[in-house]
């Protein structure tokens, strides 16, 4: 890789990783469903500004109803259930066990589509499991009700994100993944506004400008500039070298986490990320997981 694409692989797993503390700042204020309401909706109108300069298409009126199920299965599901996590579990845990979604998207490809699954994959599975037991039962986040249904969201969400995948790979063959970026993102919007209208605050004086500034953050930068940038590594290196993205976006998270949230880093984290991450490079097939560029990685 040329100098550049590794400060583009870098520059992306830092704005997914992101991700996590702009949500983990708006959530509590906004309330889960505004604060991804907020980040699909500006992130498709920027979107599709660039897709008018550069004079590409999404092809809404042919695949709306197939944009509606991606955007469901990859944003409205997963980004809400991460929304809601935020609530009780720091920034730098949600980016760790949003690493799992390779594990989820294994086990779909095997149920689904009937790929065998190697000894290597099945020891990768049950390393993701001990990672997990490390993470969450290791940490100095207290261990309640509250925080175990949290981190059982986050995972729910890796596991929507594995439908996401396989159903991409399935139903967007030749389509671009600008477009489908785009697509999922009108869809995700539409779906999310009922949703949302009933969900306002009942009081604006609460609202901060930094909750505010971190759904625009989370919007323009982790969605609409990471995919460019995604975007260009595809192009530049091919599917599999961007997909190592995956790797670099929980240490991100938990570094972003520790500066502007002084969420402590303890032992039990970094050793239940390495174990995860192991789970991860055991588990992963680039060839499986490169369909899903509308996502994944969005996060």
């Amino acid at each position: 890789m040329k100098i550049k694409d590794v400060l583009a692989l870098l520059g992306l797993a830092g704005l997914w990783g992101a991700s996590f503390l702009f949500i983990r700042i708006a959530s509590p204020v906004l309330g889960p469903v505004l604060t991804i309401q907020g980040r699909v909706t500006l992130a498709v109108m920027a979107l599709i500004l660039y897709m008018v300069v550069t004079k590409q298409t999404a092809q809404f009126r042919r695949m709306w109803k197939r944009y509606l199920i991606i955007g469901a299965l990859n944003a409205v599901i997963p980004f809400t259930l991460i929304a809601i996590s935020a609530l009780y579990l720091p920034a730098s845990m949600s980016a760790v066990l949003n690493s799992l979604t390779p594990l989820f998207t294994a086990l779909i490809v095997w149920g689904w589509i009937k790929e065998p699954l190697s000894l290597r994959k099945w020891i990768g599975m049950i390393m993701g499991i001990l990672g997990v037991v490390i993470l969450v039962g290791w940490s100095s986040v207290p261990f309640t009700t509250e925080t175990l249904l949290a981190v059982c969201l986050a995972i729910l969400s890796t596991i929507s994100y594995g439908f996401a995948g396989v159903y991409a790979k399935k139903a967007f063959s030749g389509i671009s993944p600008l477009a489908l970026a785009t697509g999922q993102q009108a869809g995700a919007s539409l779906l999310l506004l009922p949703f949302t209208l009933t969900h306002l605050p009942t009081s604006t004086s609460s609202i901060s400008a930094v909750a505010v500034w971190s759904v625009v953050g989370l919007a323009l930068f982790c969605t609409a500039i990471a995919y460019l940038l995604y975007f260009y590594l595809i192009d530049s290196v091919g599917p599999t070298k961007t997909l190592s993205v995956t790797f670099l976006i929980p240490v991100f998270g938990i570094a972003w986490g520790s500066l502007f949230l002084r969420e402590q880093v303890t032992a039990g984290m970094l050793v239940g990320l390495f174990v995860i991450l192991t789970s991860v490079f055991l588990i992963s097939d680039m060839r499986v997981q490169a369909p899903s560029s509308g996502k994944r990685m969005s996060t």
